[in-house]
């Protein structure tokens, strides 16, 4: 808190310094990549309608005539500007108005967003997730190899293709090396992320795995569903180093599947419909993911809270002072 509360000094100590340009250029590198892919770049809104999360954990906006939040995720944006320039992608600011105090969590933060068009499914974006990494990666030992220094930083491992397992695989490897039995829970819990992380970089030589197959109940309704296996979900989670850094898969592209998944999660439709009009005319099959840039950072140098790898953290107990 020392630290915290005294953000403009102790920044400029050559450590923090080292630590914020090594954040600037990770987000150069993610540029650098999907602009090569030929991906555009757009400005997502903060002020939304309605929470592509489903309506839990968001900042209610009290100044406009209409009911407002601020944005959780540009995630429905992203969909309508697939059906406008097929790859697209972000960086901004997002907020979750969630209770947590831990070492893992922030009221607002820094999202790094994808989504792409003429996709086959989840794997696609799992594919390019790991070339873009490994180009990040690249890219930092090019740029600021003597402030990666200053951290004792070591370059992670990521095989030409990480390793990817199911979230029921994951669960019953847990069961079946120390007994505990989650296999009926919707998500991984810290423990088990840092478990199974152990276990890649023992079997796999990977600080990366890539985590399939959500139950459907528990993911957003935007999610595409497994036609061979209609109780999950086409999508992921990447843990890196014990730490969920990145949520994406396949997303729905059918306009009448897409209000199905509303209806069946009780949502209106009529609340989205301005994000439905991007479907009604075709779309093609597309996904994409979030990916937490304070997160990754805190990971890639073994930074223990999230909140010394943001620049200036908000959370439940800081706005720049902590809260008495």
């Amino acid at each position: 808190d020392v630290h915290l509360d005294n953000l403009p000094l102790t920044l400029r100590s050559e450590k923090y310094r080292a630590l914020f340009k090594i954040q600037a250029e990770i987000v150069h590198g993610f540029r650098g990549y999907l602009i090569q892919q030929g991906f555009i770049e757009f400005q997502a809104p903060k002020i939304v309608a309605a929470a592509a999360e489903g309506g839990a954990g968001v900042f209610e906006v009290q100044y406009l005539k209409n009911k407002a939040t601020l944005a959780q995720s540009p995630q429905l944006y992203k969909q309508i500007m697939v059906g406008v320039f097929e790859r697209v992608f972000c960086v901004g600011n997002v907020f979750r108005a969630e209770e947590h105090a831990t070492t893992r969590h922030l009221n607002e933060y820094t999202s790094l967003d994808l989504e792409f068009g003429m996709i086959e499914d989840h794997h696609d974006v799992m594919n390019l997730e790991t070339d873009l990494l490994r180009y990040v990666l690249d890219h930092l030992d090019k740029t600021v190899a003597r402030e990666l220094k200053l951290w004792n930083y070591a370059r992670p491992e990521l095989p030409e293709k990480a390793p990817v397992l199911k979230l029921r695989e994951v669960q019953e490897l847990i069961k079946k090396e120390t007994g505990v039995d989650h296999t009926k829970e919707p998500d991984l819990d810290p423990s088990e992320e840092k478990w199974i992380c152990e276990y890649v970089k023992e079997k796999f030589k990977s600080d990366f795995v890539f985590v399939t197959h959500y139950p459907t109940v528990k993911r957003p309704m935007y999610t595409y569903v497994d036609k061979d296996d209609p109780e999950f979900t086409k999508s992921f989670d990447l843990i890196f180093k014990g730490v969920e850094i990145t949520s994406g898969g396949q997303r729905f592209n059918d306009y009448n599947e897409l209000v199905a998944s509303m209806n069946s999660k009780g949502l209106n439709p009529k609340d989205f419909e301005f994000y439905l009009e991007a479907f009604k005319y075709g779309m093609p099959p597309e996904g994409g993911l979030g990916m937490g840039l304070e997160r990754l950072t805190a990971r890639l140098l073994d930074i223990d809270n999230v909140k010394y790898a943001t620049l200036f953290p908000r959370d439940l107990n800081r706005i720049d002072l902590q809260i008495s």
